[in-house]
């Protein structure tokens, strides 16, 4: 027996196997495999769902708990504890760090968790509550993320120990990875991408179904940018093309902010909007850092007066004596205010990290789609099949249901019962023992009736899914008209505005104080307002561009102020400083980079900005009831909106124009009457006058538009005619263009004269616009429509109208 403490010796077989291993081998192939483990497993998304693993058991891991958006919330710790026990070998924080993303949607352009309770602040300022309080189920966008995944159109591998499934993609019904960006840091490399509007995605993805050989610049005309969920403004486009080209690149996200009267007698720097991933303590404690070292001069006070109410919101007050501008100019440069994204496109496809442009990012998921589809119809088929087999044989039981009986009552057991109707009647196994499954209620005369029904419906169904799977053109149709449902329901307008720019960062430059040029202020007939950089015209010639219709132009000076004059009747005061300038690198300028009227106008519900005014010179407006009124430019200095007119009941502001004495005022009503007439002949009046008769109206007719028009220049007149008990959007009228030099000038309070002879089943005009040629028009989008008709008689019919449009008005 060994004394104690000493080693008990080797048994009689034991042999020694010493084996030498060099340890920079060692080192480097454990330090390999880790590597491998943290890209596959860990950091990168798959380019086909845009998900990595965590996040794919995360919402793959609900959907099989039953947590859809019309069941309640469960605490999060549940899905962390389902999600780590079945799926995940790895602790519970990044799996719930993960959740708290998804749930994030100032992180995330489509959230794919519905939270609820505390899931964190902008910027990660304040952290998210544990999980143990907060809870959490699946969002309406995560259930298209597992649509059909029920139905073979994926592929799955065993869990860590083999005792589960899992899904090595999700069927993804919307390109996940390009609306909601991804991030994430591997061994050797990492990626980081940046969300995107869905309806551009989509878009685009659709085109390039269509047509296969697209070019980056097809498909940029779809997706022009990024589309934070933060909003803010991206500056400079240069860096994005260079992304969408090589999958690398680099721009500049800017807040976006704009300046007020904080105090009766001292201006502000109100934020509203910040940079992706910025949030406001980071650019509070920024600030201050600057002030106290002298480094930021002339603010005086920092307010938070975000809320959840009106969202963010920065009040920056800033000193009399210091030019806001220039101090927002420093605010951009030194501050987080502006910042720079990069972008990396790496991602995994086929299992390997892939670097990836705009087009190859919507190939591939592309690919997967039209893969997910032809699985899934090939499913639908075959269970469609496998009923129509047993449809097929319980329709011959009925056909002989007396001698289906005998031969059950004369069988021993079941076994020779199955064994005997399938010899007798030559069915199948399958179709024999549904026979014997099947209740006697079954077998009844209306059940035959019904069982042809299915028979018809299962046939029709099984030739339309075979068509799918012969035809690839089928197929690539089912998917983009799939898509094309998926962006109805689920897209929102764009956040993000971008800006054409060098991308270089604001800079100190900015003079104390900005010069009082001459400019031009625009508004377009998508509500989007812009000034120029001198007040020359602009050219009206060359290729068209999105939301370049405008609908009303007023001269100012880039320190002045116009009113923007509401259907209401109320005129509210905008800083022509505060309004982006056109690029002047366009050729032609383009409205395209303006920002909403919107953004310097609070509006009512109903409310609708009907044109811009010069606030020191008389304008003219008319309403819906055909007043007229030229206003005296008497406003009060102390108020930023005040009302130009006294309505009457029912009654609306429906244009209002710059107008001089040699001018003349058009109307134009739904009853197809215009008229028009000198501006001398409306006597000015002060804002609390109703205004005068200006267009006499027939029972019935309103007036659909009025503006102003110089009698010296050339102008048409432009009337599309409708049915007015014809719904929204499935107006299909006529469209006539008219020479405005035929139409005679005709005293004011009169009826004016026939501009518009109605076809068979239109009685009412539904759009007109009368200006200088050229004529421009747009459809709901912004999208430019050619306007290339031949003038007609004033009194005559229209042209059938191929393309709805929209607007109507002069070109920049």
């Amino acid at each position: 027996m060994a004394r104690r403490g000493s080693q008990a010796p080797p048994p009689p077989d034991f042999e020694e196997n010493i084996i030498d291993v060099d340890v920079s081998e060692e080192m480097r192939g454990s330090f390999l495999e880790y590597a491998y483990s943290v890209i596959y497993q860990r950091a990168l998304p798959d380019a086909r769902d845009g998900l990595k693993p965590v996040q794919r058991r995360i919402v793959y891991s609900m959907n099989d708990m039953g947590l859809r958006p019309d069941r309640g919330h469960v605490k999060c710790a549940r899905v962390v504890g389902e999600v780590m026990g079945k799926l995940h070998p790895h602790g519970d924080s990044p799996i719930y760090d993960a959740m708290v993303r998804m749930a994030q949607r100032w992180a995330m352009r489509m959230p794919l968790v519905d939270g609820h309770g505390n899931f964190g602040s902008l910027g990660g300022d304040d952290l998210p509550a544990a999980m143990r309080y907060t809870e959490a189920r699946m969002s309406r966008e995560a259930t298209l993320m597992v649509e059909s995944i029920d139905e073979d159109t994926v592929d799955f591998r065993p869990n860590y120990d083999g005792q589960e499934s899992e899904p090595e993609v999700l069927p993804a019904a919307f390109p996940n990875l390009l609306v909601n960006g991804a991030s994430g840091i591997a061994v050797g490399m990492a990626t980081n991408m940046a969300p995107h509007n869905l309806g551009e995605v989509v878009a685009a993805a659709r085109h390039l179904i269509d047509h296969p050989d697209a070019t980056l610049e097809d498909l940029m005309r779809f997706v022009p940018g990024p589309d934070l969920p933060t909003g803010g403004r991206i500056v400079g486009l240069d860096g994005i093309r260079d992304a969408y080209e090589r999958g690398r690149g680099t721009f500049r996200t800017r807040a976006t902010a704009h300046i007020e009267n904080v105090t009766p007698r001292r201006k502000g720097i109100v934020v509203t909007e910040l940079p992706y991933a910025v949030g406001p303590e980071r650019v509070k404690a920024k600030i201050k850092e600057l002030v106290n070292a002298k480094r930021l001069n002339g603010i005086s006070d920092l307010k938070d007066l975000t809320d959840r109410n009106v969202g963010l919101r920065l009040v920056i007050e800033v000193k009399n004596g210091f030019n806001p501008e220039a101090v927002l100019a420093e605010l951009y440069r030194l501050t987080p205010m502006e910042e720079t994204f990069g972008i990396n496109n790496v991602a995994l496809v086929d299992g390997q990290p892939r670097t990836l442009g705009l087009k190859d990012l919507l190939q591939v998921y592309v690919d997967h789609r039209i893969e997910v589809v032809r699985r899934r119809s090939a499913h639908r088929r075959k269970k469609r099949e496998d009923r129509l087999h047993l449809v097929d044989g319980l329709m011959i039981a009925l056909l002989n249901i007396d001698e289906v009986i005998q031969v059950i009552r004369d069988s021993d057991d079941a076994a020779q019962a199955k064994s005997r109707l399938m010899q007798i009647f030559e069915l199948s196994d399958v179709q024999a023992q549904y026979i014997l499954d099947t209740p006697l209620r079954r077998l009844t005369r209306y059940d035959r009736l019904e069982l042809e029904k299915e028979k018809e419906q299962l046939t029709k169904e099984i030739a339309q899914l075979t068509a799918i799977l012969e035809s690839e053109k089928k197929l690539r149709g089912v998917v983009s008209k799939e898509l094309a449902a998926v962006a109805k329901e689920y897209t929102t307008p764009r956040r993000t505005v971008l800006l054409e720019s060098s991308g270089q960062a604001a800079t100190a430059e900015v003079p104390l104080e900005v010069a009082d040029d001459p400019c031009l202020v625009l508004m377009s007939s998508t509500g989007l307002l812009a000034r120029t950089a001198s007040a020359e015209p602009l050219a009206t010639d060359g290729p068209r561009a999105p939301h370049d219709v405008l609908v009303s132009a007023v001269r100012a000076t880039a320190r002045s102020q116009v009113g923007a004059v509401t259907s209401r009747g109320r005129m509210i005061r905008i800083e022509v400083i505060d309004l982006p300038t056109l690029p002047t690198s366009a050729s032609p300028p383009s409205l395209a980079g303006g920002a909403a009227v919107t953004e310097y106008v609070e509006l009512e519900p109903g409310e609708r900005v009907v044109g811009l005014a010069a606030l020191d010179a008389p304008f003219a407006l008319g309403t819906v009831q055909g007043v007229v009124k030229r206003v005296v430019p008497d406003y009060p200095a102390n108020r930023d909106e005040f009302e130009v007119i006294s309505l009457k009941d029912d009654d609306e502001v429906v244009g209002a124009v710059m107008a001089a004495d040699d001018d003349h005022l058009v109307f134009i009503t739904s009853d197809a009457q215009l008229l028009h007439f000198a501006a001398s002949n409306v006597r000015p009046q002060g804002r609390a006058a109703g205004g005068m008769a200006g267009i006499k109206l027939s029972a019935g007719a309103r007036v659909i538009w009025f503006g102003a028009l110089d009698p010296s220049r050339e102008s048409r007149v432009v009337t599309i005619s409708g049915s007015s008990s014809a719904l929204p959007g499935t107006q299909t009228g006529a469209i006539k263009v008219s020479d405005f030099a035929d139409f005679p000038a005709k005293g004011r309070a009169t009826g004016g004269v026939r501009c518009h002879r109605f076809l068979k089943g239109e009685d009412t005009l539904i759009m007109a616009w009368a200006g200088p040629t050229p004529v421009k028009a747009a459809s709901d989008t912004g999208k430019p429509l050619p306007i290339d008709h031949a003038i007609g008689r004033r009194d005559g019919s229209g042209e059938k109208l191929e393309t709805p449009i929209a607007a109507l008005g002069g070109g920049l």
